[in-house]
């Protein structure tokens, strides 16, 4: 009885992250191609469904706690799973924070032509969807590759806030859509830190190992 709750819960939380994913996915790309209703899908649509799904992971997972009281790997497995619950909560704010930074720049001419952050876009998308695929196999070794490569999204921002930075001091008029992009690519990073968390949980519940935590907001 146990086993299939658990496994009922394990594909609610797979169709959240599915939805969270897309969030991201669609946060870009409304930016890339100044897409108004992909931001305003994201914005006004999903992140109410988004809201939705995380009440219900969180009350499911309480209620099999309290009431079948599980031991164990079932009982750590029910824990992790209302961390991830958290951090995919998370990651939808985010993308949330992207879509609404870039309605403001839908307007306005680019700052400069945009190359990193669709890089910092597209490795922040791939480590969502290992950082649960990891979960789903219970594949330790997906999620350490996911925890290195944390450091090429962080490369990426730091030549982002340079760039920026350069355009800021030399042309005042490019600070208010420089600090957007400047927003974008802190709430990609973040995505980045948070499916490296869920990574670092996955490697804790296979593998038994503690590694370093990221310090994320």
């Amino acid at each position: 009885m146990l086993d299939e709750k658990i496994n009922t819960l394990k594909k609610t939380l797979i169709a959240y992250a599915e939805l969270i994913q897309s969030m991201v996915e669609k946060s870009i790309k409304g930016l890339l191609e100044k897409n108004e209703t992909l931001l305003k899908q994201v914005i006004e649509k999903d992140e109410p469904r988004a809201n939705d799904y995380e009440i219900e992971i969180d009350e499911i997972c309480t209620t099999l706690i309290v009431t079948l009281q599980p031991k164990a790997i079932d009982l750590r497995t029910i824990l992790m799973i209302m961390k991830m619950n958290n951090d995919l909560e998370r990651i939808g704010d985010h993308a949330v924070n992207i879509s609404q930074s870039a309605f403001t720049l839908i307007d306005q001419p680019l700052v400069k032509p945009l190359i990193d952050i669709p890089r910092m876009a597209d490795e922040a998308k791939h480590m969502i969807n290992d950082a649960i695929t990891s979960f789903i196999n219970k594949d330790s070794h997906l999620a350490k590759t996911v925890c290195e490569r944390d450091s090429v999204v962080d490369s990426l921002r730091n030549q982002i806030i340079r760039e920026l930075i350069t355009y800021m001091i030399t042309d005042a008029s490019t600070i208010e859509r420089a600090l957007h992009l400047l927003n974008i690519s802190k709430n990609l990073e973040r995505i980045a830190d948070l499916s490296t968390n869920i990574c670092e949980d996955v490697i804790f519940l296979v593998d038994a190992r503690v590694i370093k935590h990221h310090h994320e907001e």
